[in-house]
This record gives C-alpha cells, structure tokens and sequence, in this order.
C-alpha cells in the first residue's frame, strides 16, 4: 500500500501533486506564493540532493529547490 502523501516535502521524483494551501507566515510564505505556489498549482517533484535537502520541484515551468522544512508547510490535496 502506497504511504499517503500530505506535504510537498513527501513527494519523491517524478511524483506530481496539486497544492491545497500553504500553511506559514511572514517572508517564506510571501516567498512561496510568489514562485507560484498557490491552490490548484501542480507540482512535480524532478529531484532531490544526497540528503533529501533541498529537494527540485517543477512549478510552472520553473524549476525551484525549496528545503524541507519549508516544504512541509506546503500541503497537497491530490496525488498524480
């Protein structure tokens, strides 16, 4: 059974999800929105570093290394 995927920072290569909301506040969300990450917004996960940290999201036709722990205030609603 395939684990259940809630944050952008689960995503593994070549995984795409849809951006539900993004739960932080200040500069990093400010940060995040304006990179693109809004609802409804697919994301594919195209890499990650040795460590997992960064990992590379595509999101709309820009690539973007973002880290994990600001990945994690990224929720998804869906899974492709």
């Amino acid at each position: 059974m395939k684990q259940q995927i809630k944050h952008l920072c689960d995503l593994r290569p070549g995984e795409r999800g849809v951006v539900d909301y993004i739960h932080i506040s200040g500069d990093m969300r400010r940060r995040l929105l304006d990179i693109g990450l809004v609802e409804n917004t697919e994301v594919i996960c195209i890499g990650e570093s040795p460590g997992r940290d960064p990992s590379a999201y595509l999101i709309r036709g820009a690539v973007i290394a973002i880290r994990k722990k600001d990945a994690k205030s990224v929720f998804l609603k869906a899974v492709l």
